[in-house]
């Protein structure tokens, strides 16, 4: 076996850059996973009325991270912080009113996946009908402006005869 990996004609400094590298591997693949990539585990629902409460409230609030997934369906530990903190937020007899208006304080209208409308957020609300109010205008704008362009006539017969002999260069400009 040590003939398929080593031949005479390789360098004794190669062959022991080898073995070290084939040592390296095969002890990295007995090494245990790292400890700091090692994650807590997900609560068990102490309390099925918390954990109720906790997926309503969650769904209706969005992950800070993610930004297009709510609490309950993000994985990133930011939102395993909210669920957390609104769990204890529940156990403490907060209303769900209160916990949002909690969080809203402290993330700002961002934090609701389905924000109110107020002055701060009416381009939230608008800014996609009115992207797509301008952009018909400009198209039909632009289709009228198409339209109103007058066509050039065709040629007439002398013109198109005397185009055809400028062309095949047998014709001299007789005007």
């Amino acid at each position: 076996m040590r003939k398929l990996f080593f031949s005479s004609a390789q360098s004794p400094a190669l062959s022991s850059m080898l073995r070290v590298v084939m040592l390296a591997v095969a002890l990295s693949a007995l090494w245990p996973t790292h400890p700091a990539a090692a994650r807590e585990a997900a609560p068990v629902a102490e309390d099925p009325v918390v954990e109720a409460r906790l997926k309503t409230l969650a769904s209706n609030l969005r992950c800070l991270v993610c930004q297009n997934q709510t609490l309950a369906d993000s994985e990133a530990s930011l939102a395993e912080d909210f669920r957390r903190e609104i769990r204890t937020l529940i156990k403490e007899g907060k209303s769900d009113d209160e916990i949002v208006a909690f969080l809203v304080d402290r993330y700002g209208d961002f934090v609701r996946y389905r924000p109110p409308f107020k002055a701060t957020t009416a381009l939230l609300w608008f800014g996609p009908l009115l992207l797509l109010v301008g952009g018909l205008t400009v198209l039909v704008i632009t289709l009228r402006r198409r339209r109103a362009t007058p066509v050039e006539p065709a040629l007439s017969g002398d013109e198109h005869a005397r185009a055809m002999a400028l062309l095949q260069g047998s014709g001299k400009d007789e005007a």
